[in-house]
């Protein structure tokens, strides 16, 4: 079995060594910046993971690993622009080094270029592994899409948010595991439990960083504070307040959201979220569905021993506060 450290530092030798077209140089230059900007290469990794949990072969399920990683950051590059972003990663973005126009280009090609990696998996499995793919990369576009309509809706339901967490960012880590799964040779059964492990944990993940925006040290978070509260972004906290205020606190917040005070305002609206014990019932949400997840892991017919590596890996990232 493979350590998740191990199976990141085969994905960091692997990007470097992909062979990109070299003319347009500005179509094809801003991938090979994004893709070599680091990160923590965990939804590859979990294809590898996924691979390895059911005893398949790592370099077999490279490529799908390497298109997942591909797709992922075809969607910064976008999320970027939309987002008018000026650093990813401590670095300047695609579109502030490129120009917007080709840095939606280059985005585009991204996608070609993950098919290309699929391409490479072993046609046994190939139909299988596209289907699940383009289901996934389907389902992330889905949810940015409701992210962005939820901006300028009032009348978002923790149920819609819950959705469109699961569209954004779960469907892509259980995609990922059902990638490796399939390529391992895993039956339908197994590869349905390995998916419903990744979406509902990646669901928890979601509602940990909720909470943590708002509750976490920004030195071990390594993000903005409070950025949430600052943008009036709809978050489960945020939600869960708005079903539970009185009527005074219910007009007290909606006055936070066009206080341009910011302190003041992280600090009104941080005391409503302790007043109503957000915080935990937002804890409660997330070990809910962190439960779904570890039941379906249980269900999985692999010893103990074989399941070290993706429990550690939970682990970790659900405790990210500590």
């Amino acid at each position: 079995m493979y350590t998740t450290s191990e199976l990141q530092q085969i994905i960091e030798k692997a990007i470097p060594a992909i062979e990109y077209p070299k003319h347009p140089k500005d179509l094809y230059e801003p991938i090979t910046y994004i893709m070599n900007l680091g990160g923590k290469r965990l939804r590859p990794a979990l294809v590898l993971i996924a691979a390895d949990l059911f005893n398949g072969d790592i370099d077999e399920a490279l490529p799908a690993a390497l298109a997942i990683e591909t797709f992922h950051n075809f969607t910064l590059i976008h999320d970027d622009i939309m987002d008018n972003a000026p650093l990813r990663r401590g670095k300047t973005t695609v579109h502030e080094k490129w120009g917007t126009n080709n840095a939606i280009l280059s985005g585009d090609v991204m996608m070609v270029e993950a098919n290309k990696q699929l391409a490479k998996v072993d046609s046994v499995f190939l139909k299988d592994v596209l289907n699940t793919f383009n289901a996934t990369a389907q389902g992330v576009c889905e949810g940015q899409q409701l992210d962005m309509e939820y901006e300028t809706r009032d009348d978002v339901s923790i149920s819609a948010y819950i959705e469109m967490i699961r569209l954004k960012t779960a469907v892509l880590v259980g995609g990922a595991m059902k990638l490796g799964a399939i390529i391992a040779g895993a039956d339908e059964y197994e590869r349905e439990l390995i998916y419903q492990f990744g979406e509902n944990l990646g669901i928890a993940f979601q509602l940990q960083d909720d909470i943590l925006d708002v509750f976490g040290d920004p030195e071990k978070f390594g993000k903005q504070i409070a950025g949430d509260i600052i943008a009036n972004k709809k978050t489960f906290l945020l939600l869960k307040l708005q079903e539970l205020a009185n009527e005074k606190d219910a007009n007290k917040l909606k006055l936070q959201f066009v206080n341009t005070d910011l302190k003041d305002k992280i600090g009104q609206i941080t005391a409503l979220y302790e007043h109503y014990k957000i915080r935990d019932l937002a804890a409660e949400e997330m070990k809910t569905y962190l439960d779904k997840a570890f039941t379906a892991l249980e269900k999985i017919q692999v010893a103990p021993t074989q399941k070290a590596t993706l429990i550690q890996l939970s682990n970790e990232l659900m405790n990210r506060e500590h």
